[in-house]
Order: C-alpha cells, then sequence, then structure tokens
C-alpha cells in the first residue's frame, strides 16, 4: 500500500514537472477556466502515459517546491466531471494528504490519474478549448498535439520505481496514529484497525441531541496511506462503525433569517476488505429545502443590496452585517429553489467576502462545496 505522503515527497524530489507528473499552486473549478484548464492537464497526461499512473501534485510553490497546502477539497464527484467533457476518460482520484506542518485546515492535494489506454479528447467545447481537441504533455506542458504516431511508453520504470519508493511500513503507520492522537486529543481522538490492516483515525467534538450523537469539527484519516477522509469545521457528522465499515452521515445548516435547519447532505461508506483491499461509495442524500416564494424574493433583493453596498466599499449596518454572513447560503437556496440568476450573483460576490471576514469567506466556500456536490450528482 503506498503511502501518498511519502509518494509527493518523492515526486518532488525526483523530478521537475515532466510528461508523468505535474504541480500547481492551487486548482479552481468553480468557473469555465479553471474547470478548462484542469480537464486539459488531465487529458494530456493521460494521454502521454497510456501505461502508468500520472499525477498531479496541488499546494506546493512553483519555483522551490515549498509545500504550501490548500484547502480540503472533498468533491467526491470529480469523476462525473471528467465523465462529462472527455472521451475515453481515464480514472481520476482526488485526495487529501496532510502534512504535519501545515494548519488544520489545510492539506496537499494528490490527483490521481489512471489511463484506459485510449486517446483522450475532450467531448465538446469548454472555456477556449473547442470539442474533439487532444492534448499531450509536451516537457511540463500539456499541449494540443496531432497523434499520428505511436505513443512511447517512456515512463512506467520510472513511475513503478516511485511508487515503490513510497510503499508504507510499521514505523510510519504507527508514527501516523501516535501524531494524529496528540495533535487531536482535545477533540476526543480514537482510531480503529479493521481486518487486522487499516488503522483509521478519527476525531471530532461530540454532543448527544435526544437519542442521537453527532460530531462537528471533525477529522477522519485513512493512517495507512496517509489520506485525510473528511475534514470539516462547520458541518454536524454521524458516525456508525462495524467489523467491516466505517459510515459518515453529512449534514449541512441551511435557513433564512437564522431560521436553519439540519439536512443530511451526504453519505460515505469506507468498506474494508480481506484482501487488504478497501473502497468508497458516496451517495448523495440532500434534498434542497424549498421555501415561499415571496419570502425568496425579499431576500434576494435584500442580498443584491448588500452586495451593492460591498462592491461600492461603503460601510454596513449590523443588522447588514449579520444579513452579510447569511448571504452565501441564503444565495444557495435561491438557486436551488430556481433563482437560477442566484448563481452568478454567489460567484460575483466572492472577492467582496473574502476581503471583508475571513469566517464569512469560510461560510462562502461551504456554499460552493455544496453546490458543487449538489450539481455533479
Amino acid at each position: 500500500m503506498i503511502n501518498k505522503r511519502l509518494l509527493i515527497k518523492h515526486l518532488l524530489a525526483h523530478n521537475d514537472e515532466n510528461s508523468f507528473y505535474d504541480k500547481k499552486r492551487k486548482v479552481d473549478i468553480s468557473h469555465k477556466e479553471g474547470k478548462a484548464k484542469f480537464l486539459k492537464h488531465i487529458c494530456a497526461l493521460s494521454n502521454s502515459n497510456p501505461k502508468n499512473n500520472s499525477y498531479i501534485v496541488i499546494g506546493v510553490e512553483d519555483e522551490d517546491n515549498t509545500i504550501i497546502g490548500v484547502d480540503f477539497f472533498d468533491d467526491s464527484k470529480i469523476q462525473n466531471l471528467i465523465n462529462a467533457y472527455l472521451s475515453h476518460p481515464p480514472i481520476v482520484q482526488y485526495e487529501n494528504i496532510p502534512f504535519p506542518h501545515l494548519p488544520d485546515d489545510k492539506v496537499v492535494g494528490l490527483v490521481t490519474i489512471r489511463p484506459t489506454g485510449k486517446i483522450t479528447s475532450l467531448r465538446k467545447n469548454i472555456w477556449k478549448y473547442y470539442g474533439g481537441s487532444v492534448f499531450f504533455r509536451d516537457g511540463s506542458i500539456s499541449m494540443p498535439k496531432v497523434f499520428d504516431i505511436e505513443i512511447k511508453d517512456v515512463n512506467s520504470k520510472i513511475v513503478e520505481a516511485i511508487e515503490n519508493h513510497a510503499q508504507n511500513n510499521i514505523e510510519h503507520t504507527l508514527n501516523g496514529v501516535f501524531h494524529f492522537m496528540n495533535s487531536r486529543k482535545d477533540y476526543n481522538a480514537q482510531y480503529k484497525v479493521f481486518k487486522e490492516y487499516f488503522v483509521v483515525c478519527w476525531a471530532g467534538h461530540k454532543k448527544k441531541v435526544k437519542e442521537n450523537t453527532f460530531y462537528s469539527r471533525v477529522d477522519i484519516e485513512l493512517i495507512n496511506e496517509q489520506v485525510r477522509l473528511f475534514f470539516s469545521a462547520l458541518d454536524e457528522v454521524a458516525i456508525s462503525i462495524n467489523d467491516d465499515s466505517f459510515k459518515i452521515i453529512e449534514y449541512v445548516n441551511l435557513g433564512l433569517q437564522n431560521l436553519a435547519k439540519y439536512y443530511p447532505l451526504e453519505e460515505t461508506i469506507i468498506k474494508f476488505e480481506d484482501n487488504a483491499n478497501y473502497s468508497i461509495d458516496t451517495h448523495l442524500l440532500f434534498a434542497p429545502p424549498q421555501f415561499n416564494k415571496k419570502d425568496l424574493h425579499h431576500v434576494y433583493n435584500t442580498n443584491n443590496a448588500i452586495l451593492e453596498k460591498l462592491k461600492k466599499g461603503q460601510p454596513l449596518t449590523t443588522s447588514e452585517d449579520l444579513d452579510l454572513r447569511n448571504l452565501p447560503s441564503t444565495y444557495l437556496i435561491c438557486y436551488l429553489n430556481l433563482f437560477h440568476e442566484a448563481i452568478d450573483k454567489l460567484h460575483e460576490a466572492k472577492p467582496y467576502i473574502k476581503a471583508y471576514n475571513k469566517e464569512y469567506y469560510n461560510l462562502y466556500k461551504e456554499s460552493l462545496r455544496i453546490l458543487r456536490k449538489v450539481k455533479y450528482s
């Protein structure tokens, strides 16, 4: 089993960006340009490596390989995006890898691209790239090319050696468990061994509601691979465990004018097998809350007025500041209730909320995360 933290270190140490490996400071697939560039790199790496895995490491400075980290990204539907835009799509997995020196809310993103052996191309137009385009890696650059010659397999042995050097061992596993238990001891840190092989550590602030137990500030890691499976400082999470699986049901808090309630968002089940394999299955549970259209029009217009004041740099009243805190989730609710233009307003608000208040910006990112999950399901 590959220790993904070690794998990232070997990728950074072994080579600069090349035909089987790319690195990015950040990736943003919330808009067309970022989505198109991400798809281009996936396409190029898959085509340039027909017989071995390719990788994109996210959260690294380009000049000196300094690991700066990115926000935890839990979009389990990223394969749906790949399938929607690429012909002969590779299997793509996005994993969040914690590093000890990073803040709790930061990880390094690791994208693993497993090719199908067939030429991958864009299925339809996106941004400035045309449907039918085919990309390959030319050194460290993803370029459109004509593919009238046979693709040579030049990287399999190099990638195999890097992956072999990143294999896990008992020392790495124990160090990972001790580090997690010590760093998360304030949040009811626990661990469980599945099938005498897999070690899952988790922590969260525990609370009882009637007969149910929920956790907030949840952190869940698969220690064997140094992969963070779940992280949230905001959501309420229910956890259930048996000898074969670890199940997470994630809830989100949505509502209007401080009358919010919790709605189930997604169920994730990690199943452990006797043959030292595991699988992760996710199912969207979310049913968008429906509200009176007259109330929504009032809230929507209020949000628009506040956004205009932010854009003009005008000060907000106390009540407007409170409304701004709820602005991302109320725009989201409006969009889910068929106010189609609300999604444009939500994206338009991003730089102004980011500059105004860090807490409000975290709530903004939470609304985008919910939207992303719903959109690609």
